[in-house]
């Protein structure tokens, strides 16, 4: 039997379909690297079964007496569903990676003998001292296949940048001159291809194929209102074929989407990072969705690259991606193995915020790591990352950016030992031009998919354009193509307000904070470790969120406008506190967080809700002087150290029993944990935070 007939034997056992033939390109580039050991990019549309290049490779590779394959690969989804794949191809797969961490013994025994043939793991496992130690050297001498998979993530240019992808080049320099190499990804333009070349090596060679994805049919609806949004989906479902993916920008949208549909009678479930993977729950959705189990999950990111379900029928975006880049990687999920699949982009009035959230977070400013590098210059023992932060007024995301971009560097200027950062004597010197041309690039991609959102072009060829794809074509199956839409834009009024009665039932739950940020005790006696029980307040209630469909824009209104609350707002906060929250104990007065800027707005609103429940107010808490804003604050440790001192009690006003303690806003929850405390020690009985809107960045 030929060569090209073994691997097409191993393609339909991969597949499961004696039917099944190579793909153009497929077997050339498995060809390329099993005979030639050829250094391949392939940039291939989603769909195109850039997997089954590395898993046929491998098998052969193996069979032929080379070592296993190490395939670097950005998520856990990615590496669970491909895990699988290679199971049918009689490849042994395992990972290494935070969520193991109790198999990893057992992983390093078998690649000990030879008994794995793949091996995934994240790009910041070459960060692991025990890793580069204990697996490093069983691959390096193997000459097996490296395989990165989403290879644009090497690059800064890429929608992804992952800074540990940047190890890639210096840990290929530990694998024998001769061993193949494969990138792998459907989102790289021609900026990001140059990247990865440069940064992989000149030898690497690149193969290109057409993006057109003839069965997803692309439609915009324009809905304003979350509200609208929610109804849509709502009355749509049901009618979308198979199952699919809603994408949310946020977490808390994963979880109130879901939570309305499922009102609505719809199979749905949230997916995003803040589920436990240690106990499997993301694997379980995972497989639910790959078993047509469930409608639709309704997911954030943590969903994202290389997740592989044929038969996915729709991918529906809740709110609008980033960039067109993403919006392509997202959507080529549907329709691979399905004549026709939906890709509908929903947008809102909320997308520019969140874009223009995401854009300031993105990339750690240069005057950031100047001040980092600052305090480590400083210290005479390194500091530990708490340390850091307490010095810092830098959020723990930006942080971790920070600290990974400046030990990654080679030489760096930052190296890491037992658990503490140290300065060293290399030399850094900012790059203002190279983060001014990204953030410039970051905002022509938002423009660009702005006006893709708007656009009465054929929709798929607009992308490809944008991906700079040579064979970029029209579809002539999308909304614009047709002339008309492919999928109802405007949901019914009644559906619209019924989504709007029941955000306005979403309130929130503020859990009370139980610890002191670590360095706080170096300036304040008794802060230390755990918040006694008598000292927290009880858990509490937001409204809202800022700004929503339900009752936030009232809120932001409110707030921003009108400089007073409407009796509305009085209302609903007292029907949640009766009819939903329901505390226990239940208050027995009502006081309120002051403000030195608008002395009046809280204190009003929170004595009409003290006489809509009946209860008595007494304004016992004093702000003893004007503090900075505490959004402006970065992490706890500062947010803290904002308030704490802040605020006295006038306790000849303190009354008997549980009290009701009431803000327009909370966010990071210390004003009402040091309020708490100061209630507690002056005699209250319990301290109740009631807030009307919650507000998160996340």
């Amino acid at each position: 039997m030929s060569f090209k007939n073994v691997g097409l034997q191993y393609l339909r056992q991969a597949l499961n379909n004696p039917e099944a033939d190579f793909r153009e390109g497929q077997w050339e580039a498995i060809e390329a690297l099993v005979v030639r050991k050829a250094h391949l990019l392939l940039v291939q549309r989603t769909g195109w079964g850039k997997s089954l290049v590395y898993f046929i490779a491998t098998r052969f590779l193996r069979e032929s007496g080379h070592g296993p394959t190490l395939l670097v690969s950005p998520l856990l989804s990615l590496m669970r569903n491909q895990i699988e794949m290679s199971s049918r191809l009689g490849i042994n797969a395992q990972t290494i990676n935070s969520s193991n961490s109790k198999d990893w013994e057992a992983v390093y025994a078998q690649l000990q003998e030879d008994k794995v043939d793949v091996l995934f793991i994240s790009p910041e496992r070459f960060a692991n001292e025990e890793f580069l130690q204990r697996v490093m050297p069983v691959l390096s001498k193997g000459n097996g296949l490296f395989a990165v998979d989403e290879a644009h993530c090497i690059s800064d240019w890429g929608h992804d940048f992952r800074p540990d992808y940047m190890r890639i080049g210096r840990m290929l320099k530990e694998f024998p001159t001769g061993s193949p190499v494969l990138a792998v990804t459907a989102t790289a333009n021609d900026r990001v291809v140059e990247d990865i070349v440069s940064q992989i090596g000149p030898s690497l060679e690149v193969i290109r194929g057409p993006l057109h994805r003839d069965s997803i049919r692309l439609q915009n609806i324009p809905l304003p209102s979350q509200a609208e949004r929610m109804a849509w989906l709502s009355e749509m479902l049901p009618i979308l074929p198979g199952s699919g993916v809603i994408y949310t920008l946020t977490v808390k949208d994963s979880d109130r989407v879901a939570n309305w549909l499922r009102y609505k009678g719809h199979n749905v479930q949230s997916y995003h990072a803040g589920l436990n993977d240690h106990e499997a729950d993301r694997p379980i959705l995972e497989q639910k969705l790959l078993g047509n189990d469930v409608k639709a999950l309704v997911a954030t990111v943590a969903l994202g690259m290389g997740f592989d379900k044929p038969d996915l029928g729709f991918v529906i975006h809740f709110q609008r991606p980033p960039s067109l880049v993403h919006y392509y990687q997202q959507i080529g999920r549907a329709g691979r193995a399905m004549d026709a699949a939906y890709g509908v982009l929903l947008t809102g009035k909320e997308d520019d915020d969140i874009a223009d959230y995401f854009l300031r977070t993105a990339l750690p400013p240069d005057e950031s790591i100047i001040e980092t590098l600052s305090e480590l210059e400083s210290a005479e023992d390194g500091y530990s990352e708490p340390e850091l932060m307490n010095r810092l007024n830098i959020r723990k995301s930006m942080l971790d950016k920070i600290l990974k971009v400046t030990t990654i560097l080679s030489p760096a200027p930052v190296v890491k030992r037992d658990g503490r950062y140290y300065r060293t004597a290399t030399k850094w010197e900012p790059d203002g031009e190279k983060f001014k041309r990204l953030t410039e690039l970051r905002l022509q991609e938002q423009a660009c998919i702005q006006r893709y959102a708007r656009s009465s072009e054929c929709l798929m060829e607009l992308i490809e354009r944008e991906l700079n794809d040579p064979y970029a074509t029209r579809c002539g199956v999308c909304a614009n193509c047709v002339g008309k839409p492919l999928l109802s834009d405007s949901p019914k009024k009644e559906t619209v307000m019924e989504a709007i009665e029941f955000l306005r039932r979403c309130d929130d739950p503020i859990t009370p904070r139980k610890m002191w940020p670590a360095a706080i005790s170096q300036t304040h006696e008794g802060f230390k470790g755990k918040i006694s029980a008598e000292m927290q307040a009880n858990e509490g209630r937001a409204l809202c969120f800022w700004g929503d469909a339900g009752w936030g824009e009232m809120v932001r209104r409110g707030k921003l406008s009108d400089g007073h609350f409407s009796d509305d707002l009085v209302t609903a906060m007292e029907e949640m506190i009766r009819l939903r929250w329901k505390p226990e104990p239940f208050p027995t007065w009502i006081t309120c967080v002051p403000s030195l800027t608008k002395p009046q707005l809280v204190p009003d609103f929170a004595e009409r809700l003290a006489v809509k429940l009946g209860l008595p107010f007494s304004q016992c808490v004093v702000k003893r002087m004007a503090t900075d804003h505490q959004k402006r604050m970065e992490n706890s440790h500062f947010q803290l150290k904002n308030v704490l001192d802040t605020f006295e009690i006038a306790t000849e006003k303190v009354l008997q029993g549980p009290v009701l303690l009431v803000d327009d806003m909370v966010d990071s929850g210390w004003t009402f944990t040091v309020i708490s405390r100061l209630l507690r020690l002056a005699g209250a009985d319990s301290v109740l935070p009631a807030a009307l809107a919650r507000v998160i960045g996340d």
